[in-house]
């Protein structure tokens, strides 16, 4: 396909909300943390109003704690993600990369793993369910995945394939450096898709499924798996592979672990209605 030219728009934002004074030795403050900052507190919020309203059995106190031990799990979980997934050899030849969390990479599938060690961890010290927590965080987790997808988007990351439709954008780090713009070819602005489909979609999703109160523990945690899943599958159609990163079963890494999601959201859904069943027969 022929480079498309200056009638589609061009993203090319400063990665930085903020910069600082080049004598403080810090850049400054990019949207990528604080769009995880601000993920962070909208859960947080969500916490409370849940505890507010009788649909959670924590506390404040409790929901601070939980909203904790997430941030460590996330961070950590999503950075270790990357670099195993997606950045493996660099990650092998220098381990303190891991700790380059400035320079971005994160993967959304390494931070739910984190997220799920934290929330066994947590449940266990307050001896309460681990199906209980892991549907209160489904159902708050959303925003902070819209914000991460926009942030994506900010950075002019992740871009999608190439393509002509009228909405197609021009990402010039999708192309090699020094490179004019009228040269380089439009994309599908892939990360808007996700943030659409796997923070707003979802978000009203699990709002509406949450507030119905008829799921047995752990579905809604299982119907997010499953939704997430299917909406990033959907979505991996639209955004190139990364670079130096092989398929697995033809398939692109996201879309592999899409549909690992996937099929553990189904047997989760599978195994909590098997167990509510057996309840209600004793």
């Amino acid at each position: 396909m022929q480079p498309l030219f200056i009638s589609h728009y061009v993203v090319d934002f400063d990665p930085f909300a903020v910069r600082f004074p080049e004598w403080l030795g810090i850049e400054g403050i990019r949207w990528y943390g604080l769009s995880y900052l601000v993920g962070f507190l909208i859960g947080f919020a969500l916490f409370n109003f849940y505890s507010a309203k009788g649909k959670s059995p924590l506390s404040k106190d409790d929901n601070s704690s939980l909203i904790t031990w997430l941030l460590f799990g996330i961070i950590i979980g999503g950075r270790l993600g990357y670099m195993l997934f997606y950045d493996f050899s660099r990650f092998c030849q220098n381990p303190a990369t891991f700790f380059y969390i400035w320079k971005g990479g994160m993967a959304s599938h390494g931070g739910f793993i984190g997220a799920v060690v934290a929330m066994i961890l947590f449940a266990r010290s307050r001896k309460v369910s681990f199906w209980t927590i892991a549907d209160i965080v489904c159902v708050s987790c959303s925003p902070g995945i819209f914000l991460g997808r926009i942030a994506n988007f900010i950075n002019g990351e992740l871009w999608g394939k190439i393509s002509d439709v009228s909405w197609a954008m021009i990402f010039p780090h999708s192309a090699p450096s020094g490179t004019p713009i009228a040269e380089i070819a439009a994309r599908h602005p892939s990360q808007l898709y996700e943030a659409l489909g796997e923070g707003a979609l979802l978000f009203a999703y699990m709002q509406w499924r949450y507030w119905r109160g008829n799921a047995p523990k752990g579905q809604i945690s299982g119907e997010f798996l499953v939704a997430y899943g299917i909406i990033r599958i959907i979505c991996e159609v639209f955004r190139e592979p990364d670079v130096g990163v092989s398929f697995i079963l033809g398939l692109s890494r996201g879309s592999f672990y899409s549909v690992l999601s996937a099929f553990a959201g189904l047997a989760i859904i599978i195994y909590t209605r098997y167990l509510c069943k057996r309840r209600l027969h004793k």
